[in-house]
């Protein structure tokens, strides 16, 4: 949101089915053990004495990222603008002045584009103007609070080592940390409830009803996330790919959805004239003043090909432009996904919703891996991508990164991790530019492969090969 380019001076879960199935209880059975040396035993393939130059990346990726945000810290540069947007909205409507008119706003020629909702819930962040100056310290922490909610794919912290892979993660991958603490932009908080909702979402299986009213609260919980940024909103169809059978799957897509609605309906109600004036700032129909759009500078994929087919002489043409860029999304994200599929799932007997239930169920394990490789690969694909929201990207990947095999996780450092933050010291980041999308993709499909490469060890009936 910043019209200057910040960072270039930056320098420095068991089945649901009946217990008294044996055969059923038999296949999990199967099924969860052979998937014990890779989703529960030693993360990342590290042991003693082995996979040194792996220790070594890692140590020299924590320097990096570490003392990029401690060159931060000293640069006498006045950060925050976002943070000073949304207090100028909160205090606009705390005087009766109309917040999405950027004349009441103090300070600031930026809009505010949250729900009206917001307003009284972001009050106490802003009232006696302390966070305003002290903002990145608690951001800090914050991040390291998101690190330690995040859970593994077994439903567990695991050990310290992969807590300290996570929290690496989470503040060094993308650049997207660097980008909130400089901003100041409230998807910080948004961070922190989408960890939550994610240690809800990916509790142990088990056959107790305890676990899925936990799911159903984190799927309620991840939705209210999404109604922050409305374009992200495609992340809940991820939730059908949880084990679970089918009618609780559905009834969690249900809690997201009214989850999501909920901040929507009570500004519709509760602030009538606020979510008109919402409505027309959304649709940039608010004279002289910034609008959110679209095309707004960000590292999105819809910004990519708008950007060549500016160079192609196509960039009127939105027909064209939308064309491609789904054609792009499906390219390179969404098809090699729905390719990396077990071959269980793609060929065999019955509809391929019920195959695709039954291997789930089977593979509790597998299944939250890419149900979590799916929110990633939703997110990414998002038309409206600004630097801040990679820090949320992060938090996908982070869940993701202590399980996978040593040479995997040593390219996910290098891609997500090194080369960003060697961008940002040389201060090349700048805002509008591609490298995060870049290194985002290329991690997508680090992750990708390291997903099918393991799929193609499982049998139909759940057995390693």
């Amino acid at each position: 949101m910043n019209p200057q380019p910040i960072l270039s001076m930056v320098s420095g879960p068991a089945a649901e089915g009946d217990a008294g199935k044996q055969s059923k209880a038999r296949v999990l059975a199967v099924s969860d053990v052979s998937g014990t040396a890779r989703w529960m035993g030693a993360p990342a393939g590290m042991t003693a004495g082995r996979n040194l130059w792996l220790t070594g990346l890692i140590a020299l990726v924590a320097l990096l990222v570490l003392g990029n945000l401690a060159g931060d810290a000293r640069l006498d540069i006045r950060y925050g603008w976002d943070f000073r947007v949304n207090c100028a909205a909160v205090e606009a409507h705390a005087n009766g002045l109309d917040p999405y008119y950027v004349r009441n706003l103090r300070g600031t020629k930026l809009s505010y584009p949250y729900l009206p909702v917001t307003l009284d819930a972001f009050r106490p962040f802003c009232t006696g103007g302390f966070l305003a100056s002290h903002y990145r310290g608690l951001y800090f922490a914050l991040a390291l609070i998101c690190a330690l909610l995040l859970p593994g794919l077994a439903g567990t912290r695991g050990s310290w080592r992969d807590i300290a892979l996570r929290g690496l993660c989470t503040l060094g991958a993308f650049v997207g940390f660097e980008w909130v603490q400089a901003s100041g932009n409230f998807a910080m908080l948004s961070g922190v409830l989408t960890a939550i909702a994610l240690a809800l979402l990916l509790r142990p299986v088990k056959p107790e009803d305890t676990a899925f009213r936990a799911r159903l609260a984190g799927a309620a919980l991840l939705g209210l996330v999404m109604s922050f940024k409305l374009v992200f909103c495609p992340v809940l169809a991820a939730l059908y790919l949880l084990p679970l059978p089918r009618r609780r799957k559905i009834v969690a897509l249900a809690a997201a959805a009214i989850g999501f609605a909920l901040p929507i309906l009570i500004s519709a109600m509760a602030y009538p004239d606020l979510f008109a004036s919402w409505l027309l700032a959304m649709k940039g129909q608010i004279p002289d003043q910034h609008a959110v759009q679209l095309d707004e500078a960000n590292p999105s994929l819809l910004l990519l090909v708008l950007s060549l087919a500016g160079q192609l002489g196509l960039a009127g043409s939105r027909l064209v432009v939308f064309g491609a860029y789904g054609l792009a999304a499906f390219a390179l994200v969404l098809v090699p996904l729905a390719l990396s599929l077990p071959r269980a799932i793609r060929r065999g007997t019955g509809s391929i919703l019920l195959r695709l239930d039954r291997w789930l169920i089977d593979h509790p394990q597998a299944a939250l891996r890419l149900t979590m490789l799916a929110m990633y690969a939703l997110y990414l694909c998002s038309p409206r991508l600004k630097e801040y929201a990679f820090f949320e990207l992060a938090l996908y990947a982070a869940v993701l990164i202590a399980d996978l095999s040593a040479l995997a996780l040593g390219a996910f450092l290098v891609v997500g991790l090194l080369v960003p933050g060697l961008i940002s010291v040389t201060g090349q980041m700048t805002e509008g530019g591609f490298s995060p999308l870049i290194a985002a993709l290329v991690c997508f499909w680090i992750l990708l492969r390291d997903l099918r490469a393991q799929s193609m060890r499982l049998a139909p009936d759940g057995v390693k090969r």
